[in-house]
């Protein structure tokens, strides 16, 4: 690999753990959507704080992204509170006229600058390591590197400081203000947080891959674990698997860095999605089959129960007969016959179903319960 490659890797990786941190929050709050909120309408706040301070590289920039995220963030708390538009829709009210304030500032005020409304939507992250930090004439490597690492230690630190914090007013918020929690403090600290990040991060990728990064990962590990801690490391882990898979597939097939590891991150969700132990949709219809089975089961023992001491179990509880009187399908019957059999419940003397000495207590510890 060249230096330019590892320069790019190095970003991409950054870019990960950073977006993956404040992303668990944002998805276990039910505010997903607020990051892609956030990342449009930042673009406001870095327009008006470059029109204040005129320079592009400004750390000031940063400030005024931030505060952008928590402003959309209370515009949106106080239209949701009025009762007249629900939450969702005052996000959908709010960022649109953000970012499209932006761009007209963009357009008829800095026209000249390379602040570039396509760049911040789609970003490529290949050109990041051409913008060099460079100190005394000694190039120090990308400015987004540094940028980002610094943006990664904040994001550890505030989840490490308000861990406590964070976790009660994100599963109990009325809890959290019971106990003098300062929930809404806590809320808007983290959207500045998400800001921030999303603001280091676009520059280099774009908007697109900063939500990705934010969401997908952490909807991915809400499906593998359930411990928040568990959460926030099977997050980063994700994140951090799709930004290098996804590098490396984007320099073999030399197409876009961002959208393959976006892509790379939704094909991680989907895998996950299908095949999670527990939550999968695989596991899922597995459980509800084999339910459906362990309650047939229990049926046809029922049903051998109530007839084999009667003259008609010789029909009632004949093997060709019995899906008649079970109104079942004949091979869903006979399917479940065979599970019957295998598991010791049930006995077949000569063509007629009898109960054996387990399949009589299955039946009685199933009337007790």
């Amino acid at each position: 690999m060249t230096t330019p490659q590892v320069e790019v890797l190095l970003i991409a990786v950054m870019v990960a753990a950073c977006c993956s941190l404040p992303g668990v929050f944002l998805v276990l709050r039910g505010e997903a959507m607020a990051t892609d909120a956030i990342s449009h309408s930042i673009l406001f706040g870095i327009v008006i704080a470059f029109l204040i301070v005129k320079d592009i590289s400004s750390p000031f920039l940063l400030v005024g992204a931030a505060l952008t995220g928590v402003l959309m963030v209370a515009i949106v708390e106080i239209i949701t509170n009025t009762k007249l538009v629900r939450e969702d829709a005052s996000i959908g009210l709010v960022f649109p006229f953000l970012f499209s304030v932006g761009v007209i500032l963009i357009a008829k005020k800095i026209g000249n600058v390379h602040i570039d409304t396509d760049a911040v939507l789609l970003g490529e992250i290949a050109f990041a390591p051409f913008d060099r930090l460079v100190i005394y004439g000694y190039d120090l490597g990308p400015k987004a590197l540094y940028v980002l690492s610094g943006i990664f230690i904040l994001n550890v630190l505030f989840i490490t400081i308000f861990y406590k914090e964070l976790k009660l007013s994100t599963f109990d918020p009325g809890l959290s203000t019971t106990l003098g929690f300062p929930s809404k403090v806590i809320h808007y600290c983290l959207m500045a947080i998400a800001s921030l990040t999303a603001v280091g991060a676009f520059d280099a990728v774009g908007v697109v891959l900063v939500v990705a990064l934010m969401i997908v990962p952490a909807a991915a590990s809400y499906l593998l674990v359930e411990k928040l801690y568990l959460m926030i490391v099977v997050s980063l882990i994700i994140a951090l698997v799709s930004s290098v898979s996804g590098f490396f597939i984007a320099t073999q097939m030399d197409i876009s860095i961002a959208g393959t590891i976006s892509v790379t991150a939704g094909l991680c969700f989907v895998g996950i999605f299908f095949f999670a132990p527990r939550r999968g949709i695989i596991f899922l219809i597995a459980k509800k089959t084999r339910q459906k089975l362990d309650f047939a089961h229990l049926m046809l023992l029922v049903h051998i129960s109530n007839h084999e001491k009667l003259q008609e179990r010789y029909n009632e509880n004949n093997v060709r007969e019995i899906y008649k009187h079970l109104n079942w399908e004949r091979i869903y019957t006979s399917t479940v016959i065979h599970m019957a059999i295998n598991r010791g419940t049930v006995v077949d003397n000569k063509g007629v179903l009898s109960l054996s000495n387990k399949g009589k207590q299955h039946v009685i510890e199933t009337i007790m319960k």
